[in-house]
Order: C-alpha cells, then structure tokens, then sequence
C-alpha cells in the first residue's frame, strides 16, 4: 500500500506538469514541469522526501524494463533509422562524454567547497 500512494503522488505531480505543458505555450517538456513542481513542493515541504522515496526507488529500479517497447519499436521501423543512425550515434556519444565531464568538474568543484567550508568553521 505504502508503494501504491508514493507512486500516485509522483504521477500525480507528472500530471499536473501535463497540464503545466498544456497551459503554458513554452518549449519546454511536461516532465521537466513536472520535475520543477516536484523540486518545489519537495522544498516548501508539501512533500516529504520519505513521502515519494520508496515509489521513486521502485520506478528507477524497472526503468530499463521500460526502454524493451521503445526498442522494439526502433528494430521494427529500422528502415527509417538506417539514414541517420551513424549521426545519432556520434550526437549520443559526443553529449555522453560531455555530460560526464562537466558533471565530473561540478562535482569536484561542489565537493572541494564543501570541504572548503568545512575548513573555515573548523577554524572558528
């Protein structure tokens, strides 16, 4: 039961950015609404973290079952993939390895603050 309310509250908050998407002429997609609204009612503590925590654990944890239909679906019209596959594919991996690089530099700029932080209120 408890996995069954943790999951309605986070699809209910993805259908709420639905309805953000609708209303609001932005290009911007319903799940990255959803993903703000969740961030702010996370932050003004409407929900508890443990509130969706489990859910969420859940959701990632069959995540990869979910991508099997899309691949289906990419070998059944391959055809029509065949074109541009090769450019995908240097797109895929050009932006793969600069996300992990400027996530890897984030985090290592965000982790020596802190432990830059920590220094001065050690001093102190």
């Amino acid at each position: 039961m408890k996995y069954t309310k943790q999951i309605a509250i986070i699809f209910a908050v993805s259908c709420a950015g639905e309805i953000l998407h609708y209303f609001i002429p932005l290009p911007v997609p319903a799940s990255i609404y959803g993903l703000v609204l969740i961030f702010a009612l996370l932050c003004a503590r409407v929900v508890k973290p443990a509130d969706v925590k489990d859910g969420a654990g859940f959701l990632i944890s069959i995540m990869p079952m979910m991508f099997i239909p899309l691949a289906a679906g990419l070998l059944d019209s391959f055809d029509v993939v065949r074109p541009v596959l090769i450019p995908v594919c240097v797109i895929t991996v050009v932006s793969t390895v600069l996300v992990f690089g400027v996530t890897g530099v984030s985090a290592q700029a965000m982790i020596r603050r802190g432990a830059d932080t920590g220094k001065e209120d050690s001093h102190e």
